[in-house]
C-alpha cells in the first residue's frame, strides 16, 4: 500500500469517527420526570449543606431552585407516562411523598423547605442535642 492511499484511508477513517463522535453525542438524554425531579432535588439539597455559601448566596440559589422544584413536582405529579410504569424508582418516589415532593409537602405543613426535608428524615434539635461524638 502506497503512502497517499495509507493517508487517504487514515483521513477517511479519522471523518467517521469524527462523525458517528458528534452523531453519539447529539444523541437526546431521556431522563424521565422522575429523574429530572430527584436531580434537581439533589442540587437543592447541596445547596442547603454547603457550608462555603454566604447566607445571601444561598437564599438567591435555593429561590431559584425553589421554583424549579415547584414545577418539577408538578410535572411528575400530571406526569400520565408514571401510572404504566411500577419501577423501584417509582413506588419510592410516591411512598416517601415528604421527601420526593418537598415544596409541595413543606407548602402543607406551613414549613420550610429545609425544616420539612430535616423533620422527614428523622433530624431534629433533640436527637442533635442528644448525639454523642466518637466512634462507632
Amino acid at each position: 500500500m502506497t503512502l497517499s492511499k495509507y493517508m487517504s484511508r487514515l483521513g477517511a477513517l479519522v471523518v467517521t469517527t469524527t462523525l458517528a463522535a458528534t452523531l453519539i453525542a447529539a444523541a437526546p438524554a431521556n431522563a424521565g420526570s422522575v429523574e429530572n425531579l430527584e436531580r434537581e432535588r439533589a442540587l437543592m439539597l447541596e445547596t442547603l449543606l454547603v457550608p462555603e455559601l454566604s447566607p445571601s448566596e444561598r437564599h438567591t440559589k435555593l429561590a431559584v431552585s425553589k421554583r424549579r422544584l415547584v414545577d418539577l413536582e408538578r410535572i411528575v405529579l400530571r406526569d400520565d407516562n408514571l401510572t404504566g410504569r411500577n419501577t423501584p424508582e417509582i413506588r419510592t418516589a410516591f411512598a416517601n411523598y415528604d421527601l420526593t415532593f418537598l415544596v409541595h409537602a413543606a407548602t402543607e405543613k406551613q414549613q420550610l423547605i429545609v425544616d420539612n426535608w430535616f423533620n422527614a428524615i428523622g433530624l431534629t434539635t433533640q436527637a442533635l442535642l442528644s448525639a454523642k461524638v466518637g466512634p462507632r
